[in-house]
């Protein structure tokens, strides 16, 4: 339930482009490990952002498929598996092996034909939604929209039509979230003997305990934000083909924080970019949009409509061709 390369259980996990910076996660390990060159190919799971967060703050792709795509076990609303890598080609090539369905997620959808090589293909008169300031989370940081924005006008530029949109997301439906999973949380901690509940990270246990508080009315209306994101993403899908918006609202932060914030009473303000499309189930990227003035990477976050995982793919693609030189992957300390 972290965002972040923090735990109780490992060491710390750092981020390879500076190594006093988080890696994201809570796919951290996937994610420093592709940007440090350990393998070509990394597997996360996610249920908020924790393959698209780690993949923006480590310059990779990522892609979290729409719902029952990836067989996932065990099933969850919003939970999803993807993968993490340098770059979409090889992102296209484990689809074409994860997205094999399996009768044991009821989740999982029905066998497909895709052909999951991603080619580019023109975006001319693709509509295009560019979200920027949602009016919920923390602020968007300057460097963070610049990158966001130059996406949108190289789209444009290739012949879309960009159209500024806003968020899906309110402030209700974020603490509605925060309600049901701390409740969904503290339940699985509420299982496990004192000394075992002891070796959780301080933040998760003082972040789950509050859910012992809620009322069974608050942690149901926390579930039902769910189908009101979901109804939105519907509405803003019904006149868009995709979607692009920054993947986190900041640029970094520190190795040794649980979240941007790192504050257990607020702590999904980072989250508001990427949480709406695991509750909706529409596919979203992650892809390296830029650099900060000091060679940090900042991803670019691509949603389509559900079930258009290849499109979405193919979109990454086309960006990649559009985005401009990259900057070498980071070497090992000396």
């Amino acid at each position: 339930m972290l965002s972040s390369g923090l735990s109780s259980f490992h060491p710390l996990t750092r981020n390879p482009w500076d190594l006093s910076k988080n890696p994201g996660g809570s796919s951290a390990g996937a994610g420093a490990a592709c940007a440090a060159g350990y393998g070509p190919l990394h597997l996360g799971t996610d249920i908020g952002g924790s393959v698209r967060l780690p993949a923006c703050w480590c310059g990779l792709v990522a892609l979290k498929p729409s719902l029952g795509r990836v067989p996932i076990d065990p099933p969850y609303v919003g939970r999803v598996a993807g993968p993490m890598t340098r770059n979409v080609d090889d992102a296209a090539l484990m689809m074409g092996v994860l997205s094999r369905p399996d009768r044991r997620d009821g989740m999982s959808l029905p066998p497909n034909d895709i052909n999951w090589k991603a080619h580019e293909k023109s975006p001319r008169k693709l509509r295009l939604g560019l979200m920027l300031d949602l009016g919920v989370g923390q602020p968007l940081e300057p460097a963070v929209r610049e990158v966001a924005v130059k996406a949108a006008k190289a789209f444009e530029a290739a012949g879309a039509v960009v159209t500024e949109v806003d968020s899906v997301l309110t402030r209700e439906m974020l603490d509605g979230l925060d309600h049901f999973w701390r409740a969904r949380m503290w339940d699985d901690l509420a299982k496990l003997s004192e000394s075992e509940r002891s070796k959780a990270l301080p933040y998760i246990h003082r972040w789950a305990e509050a859910g012992a508080k809620l009322s069974g009315v608050e942690v149901v209306r926390g579930f039902n934000a769910t189908m009101a994101i979901r109804a939105a993403a519907a509405r803003l899908f019904c006149d868009l083909d995709y979607v692009i918006s920054p993947v986190s609202p900041v640029v970094n932060f520190a190795a040794e924080f649980a979240a941007p914030l790192n504050d257990p009473d607020r702590p999904f303000e980072h989250i508001c970019y990427t949480v709406p499309w695991n509750m909706s189930e529409n596919p979203a990227a992650s892809i390296n949009g830029g650099f900060d003035r000091n060679g940090f990477p900042i991803g670019v976050q691509i949603i389509g409509r559900r079930f258009d995982d290849l499109g979405v793919l193919t979109m990454a693609k086309t960006f990649e061709g559009l985005r401009g030189p990259q900057k070498p992957w980071p070497k090992p300390p000396k």
